[in-house]
């Protein structure tokens, strides 16, 4: 079994319209559910870690109504959820500059992170103001400061060092990312992490998504044979 599955949860907006409701319900009623349908997957299969794609550094350019409900989302799922990730022994993490989060969002962040620390069946890794070209920029600035600091040779550096840098330092590289909605992009996702990883997509919403076509796409996985270059 793989140790690591990354999502990329695209389709919020279009399955709301597909089904003549508001996109407030696709985040909070079918987005969340989605989530919770990938997360009882992991743990049922062994998976250790899951990172979802939860919102971009690029949908800072949305408009302000929609990025106010996406964070209110959080805010009340959040307290909602807590002992949901309590009972099944799930640790929450927030991945992304951290510099760009809401402040009303902080507490909830804080909240989740604190009271499931200690969990340790699934790691659920939601990358907020997320964004893997700017996360390597922050990284190369860190490795620069090592160096000006006398910390670091500059001719000693080495893929570990950089790997140090990552706002994801100490998780695995993901072997798996699956995105919905038929789109078949990264999208500025995980570009370091992913150099050597599998990418299946699907052509569902991501509301839509069933346990199903998970486990079929985590079995398809486990039939690759991965040379890494050999």
């Amino acid at each position: 079994m793989i140790k690591h599955l990354a999502m990329i949860m695209d389709g919020n907006r279009r399955w709301a319209k597909k089904n003549k409701l508001s996109y407030s319900v696709g985040y909070a009623e079918g987005g969340f559910g989605a989530a919770k349908i990938a997360a009882k997957y992991c743990l049922e299969s062994g998976i250790k870690y899951l990172s979802l794609y939860t919102f971009s550094l690029e949908n800072f350019n949305r408009p302000q109504h929609e990025q106010d409900f996406l964070f209110n989302c959080i805010i009340n799922e959040g307290q909602k959820q807590l002992a949901f990730f309590n009972k099944e022994n799930v640790k929450v993490c927030f991945i992304g500059d951290r510099s760009r989060f809401p402040k009303n969002v902080l507490p909830t962040i804080n909240m989740l992170e604190k009271g499931t620390a200690q969990n340790d069946a699934l790691q659920v890794n939601l990358l907020f103001c997320y964004g893997a070209r700017q996360e390597l920029v922050c990284s190369v600035k860190r490795l620069m400061h090592k160096v000006k600091k006398g910390l670091l040779s500059e001719d000693d550096i080495t893929e570990k060092d950089l790997e140090e840098c990552l706002w994801t330092s100490g998780i695995p590289q993901p072997e798996l990312i699956i995105r919905t909605s038929g789109t078949q992009r990264l999208s500025n996702f995980l570009l370091y992490q992913a150099a050597y990883s599998e990418f299946y997509f699907l052509d569902c919403l991501w509301p839509d998504i069933t346990r199903e076509e998970i486990e079929h796409a985590v079995g398809s996985y486990l039939g690759v044979q991965r040379n890494f270059g050999v």
